[in-house]
């Protein structure tokens, strides 16, 4: 990479001979559960959390919730900070408190998020003013405690926020004529051309009424805390096929209760930074594409301390796969 490479300005730094591929094709990072940096050590156990944890979590909430902070941490840097890092794919899970208004939203990750989903989406907006051509995927998921009319309100707040910046899901469709058929893909070159920026993917049914809402963006999860087993498992679903469109690949480790009873001056960070060079040489290896074995997005935990290398690695995967001509 040129020394004025600039990773919060990456994709419109990209080559031209890049522009026209559409973003499913293309090598984005990714970070996991983006918003735990700001989890709540105050706040309750969120209520779908196993009913053993909410009971502990009443009798010793002392106990409980730092350890739960410990494990349930994945990133450590603000959705601004990973945005300048490169990070295009935004993995954030929705949740309401049952006693707060309906119109107010948290992040869950076990416990609740110090921001509002209002708040952090605002931060998104004043640095896509800043960044004019990046695309930024924010994947909506998880939605506790949430019923339909809340979906409705929350779907309205993403609408009014986003606005023109949204890449709607049917504005790309093949054109059928006498004499040819083409494709208008959801690349660099067409969003730009419509000023998108946001593409929205929301994992609930009540999605499917709203044209600016992609259905849920796949996401590959070994469950595992050992980086093999993770290597492994996202090797076999490679081999069954890349879907269509959007599909994250997770790098991120998961522990559970035996594993934290077992290692109890461990963390999640530094079980993360244990196998990173094993995690990153894997990414090294991998191939965007429309090829039934080709990456898309890459999520990790953790994204500026796995290592600096890892939006850049994921990056400059593109380019080794469609070199100059």
């Amino acid at each position: 990479m040129e020394d004025e490479w600039c990773c919060a300005d990456w994709m419109s730094q990209m080559p031209s001979r890049i522009w026209d591929i559409p973003l499913w094709n293309l090598a984005l990072p990714g970070s996991h559960d983006s918003m735990t940096y700001c989890l709540d050590q105050e706040s309750a156990v969120v209520n779908s959390s196993p009913r053993v944890l909410r009971m502990l979590d009443t009798l010793f909430p002392c106990l409980v919730r730092p350890c739960i902070m410990k494990w349930a941490t994945t990133q450590e840097g603000t959705i601004t900070e990973q945005l300048d890092l490169g990070i295009r794919f935004l993995d954030l899970r929705i949740a309401h408190k049952i006693k707060d208004s309906d119109q107010v939203f948290f992040f869950a990750h076990a416990i609740y998020s110090l921001l509002t989903v209002k708040e952090a989406l605002k931060e998104v907006v004043c640095w896509l003013d800043r960044h004019s051509k990046e695309v930024v995927i924010l994947a909506l998921s998880a939605f506790d405690d949430m019923n339909l009319d809340q979906h409705r309100e929350l779907i309205h707040f993403l609408l009014s926020t986003f606005t023109y910046r949204i890449c709607p899901r049917n504005n790309f469709y093949n054109i059928l004529c006498w004499t040819c058929s083409f494709q208008v893909t959801s690349s660099l070159q067409e969003c730009w051309k419509h000023k998108y920026q946001v593409i929205l993917s929301y994992d609930d049914e009540s999605a499917c009424a709203y044209n600016e809402l992609w259905p849920p963006c796949p996401y590959w999860w070994a469950n595992t805390s050992d980086p093999k087993q993770v290597i492994s498992f996202l090797e076999e679903r490679k081999n069954e096929g890349r879907p269509g469109q959007f599909f994250a690949a997770g790098l991120n480790l998961t522990e559970d209760g035996r594993y934290i009873l077992c290692h109890p001056c461990q963390s999640l960070q530094s079980m993360t930074w244990s196998a990173s060079a094993l995690l990153l040489n894997w990414v090294k290896l991998q191939r965007p594409g429309s090829e039934k074995t080709s990456l898309n997005i890459i999520c990790a935990d953790f994204v500026g301390g796995l290592s600096s290398e890892f939006t850049q690695l994921v990056i400059d995967l593109n380019l080794r796969q469609y070199p100059d001509p």
